[in-house]
């Protein structure tokens, strides 16, 4: 389950060098000098005035990729999906949009490598995989990829067909997410689900089968769900050992169906505490690592492309309503591409495919920062979040000694393959009350 440019749906910690024979400081003015020729040198050049951030490196590349359409819009969902039944998707026109999209935002990340790639949704496995496969050659024949870049690819079981997912992986994609939610049939039923619990199975059956690794998504706190219920959906979950888990509190989100006829049965919070409780547990005894708030993995299988985003990367947003964040030598860049499919496809195709984008003040960038780094169980190193933001450290100061006053994070090792230096790590108290830790960080 992925928002518009946003989690699941990620890339190493290390500061990509565009090319690793020219230092950082070279390749930075190498990647954002246009000649002198460029028909964007406009562009680039609002994004390339003085400012007053420093950044001294790049961070991560990955691509986000929306496809808007959904079978079904459930009434949790505050997503930009779209209902449309499976004939008559105009699969061939929106490719034709995703594709003017990527070359019109080519300037903006020239010369930069891609580490992850994440097709969204909606309902991207709605799309043909002959349309996955033209996608990715679109993508490979524009943006460089990184040797290994993970491909993730969202899947709801009730658009599960046999060798459909074996052609999704012939067609260039690495890993699947699969949309499950329950395992209960009326749990699926009062969520607006168009599968049952025998689709499901048989989705991830298929799964492991095709793919070397793969995601399932689950939610808790359902409506009328008990502890026994979400113990028989951990237990069918486990039961197909799967690389990656991902658990969310169904919240009632505004501008839903949800918001407008709330279900009455909601766990109370006592009871929601129980049941993380009980997720954490059970996931740890089956061999999967609690690594970000609602993200479990076996060693080997965290989720790269959200790894990016939790640690303060660049990705570029493609597709109806999409949503990037792009960095440059002195200020950090968001974007928001147009929202409704006909108008952002139209939009797409006459080469103005944004509806807006904005710079990220100076002083919002630490709680950006943190509000992203403080879900990872690892944390950040201080160093890190001056190389991503461009501020100087002395910034986070006041917020951490006031989270340490209480006792919301405390010094942590340095994680393997990161910049070393101080390492800033979320208490078990910090994790349990993350919003009060990321308030923290709030300008004024």
């Amino acid at each position: 389950m992925s928002a518009p440019g946003g989690p699941e749906a990620f890339v190493g910690t290390v500061p990509q060098r565009l090319d690793p024979h020219i230092s950082g400081e070279s390749a930075l003015a190498q990647a954002l000098t246009p000649s002198a020729s460029a028909p964007w040198q406009d562009v680039t050049a609002r994004h390339q005035r003085p400012g007053t951030l420093q950044l001294r490196e790049l961070p991560p590349l990955s691509l986000y990729v929306h496809l808007p359409w959904c079978l079904k819009k459930c009434p949790y969902c505050d997503f930009n999906s779209h209902e449309h039944a499976r004939e008559g998707l105009p699969e061939a026109r929106y490719l034709q949009a995703l594709r003017a999209d990527l070359e019109s935002a080519l300037p903006l990340v020239w010369g930069r490598r891609v580490g992850t790639v994440f097709i969204g949704g909606g309902t991207p496995s709605l799309f043909s995989p002959e349309g996955i496969e033209r996608l990715l050659a679109d993508v490979r024949a524009l943006l460089p990829l990184e040797p290994g870049a993970e491909v993730t690819l969202e899947a709801n079981p009730g658009t599960f067909e046999r060798e459909r997912f074996r052609a999704f992986r012939a067609a260039g994609v690495t890993r699947l997410s699969v949309g499950v939610q329950s395992f209960d049939d009326a749990a699926l039923q009062r969520l607006g689900r168009v599968h049952n619990g025998a689709q499901a199975r048989a989705a991830l059956e298929e799964a492991a089968t095709a793919f070397d690794t793969f995601n399932i998504d689950l939610m808790y706190a359902l409506p009328g769900q008990g502890l026994p219920a979400l113990a028989a959906d951990l237990d069918a979950a486990l039961a197909f050992a799967p690389p990656h888990l991902s658990v969310y509190h169904l919240t009632v989100e505004p501008n839903t169906r949800f918001a407008t006829a709330p279900p009455r049965d909601l766990p109370d919070e006592d009871t929601a505490a129980q049941m993380l409780d009980a997720i954490i547990e059970r996931t740890g005894a089956a061999g999967l690592a609690r690594y970000e708030v609602s993200a479990f993995a076996r060693a080997g299988h965290r989720c790269r492309h959200n790894l990016n985003y939790w640690q303060f990367g660049d990705y570029l947003g493609i597709g109806a309503g999409a949503h990037g964040k792009l960095s440059f030598a002195h200020r950090i860049v968001r974007q928001v591409r147009w929202r409704e499919p006909a108008t952002y496809v139209e939009r797409a195709l006459a080469g103005q495919p944004m509806s807006n984008e904005h710079e990220v003040a100076r002083r919002d960038l630490p709680f950006e920062y943190a509000m992203n780094a403080l879900r990872l169980r690892d944390g950040f190193a201080v160093e890190d979040f001056s190389a991503r933001t461009g501020l100087p450290t002395s910034a986070l100061a006041k917020a951490l000694a006031r989270a340490r006053t209480l006792g919301l994070v405390e010094d942590g090792a340095a994680v393997e393959g990161g910049p070393g230096g101080e390492q800033i790590v979320p208490t078990a108290r910090g994790f349990d009350f993350l919003s009060d830790l990321q308030a923290l960080f709030l300008p004024g």
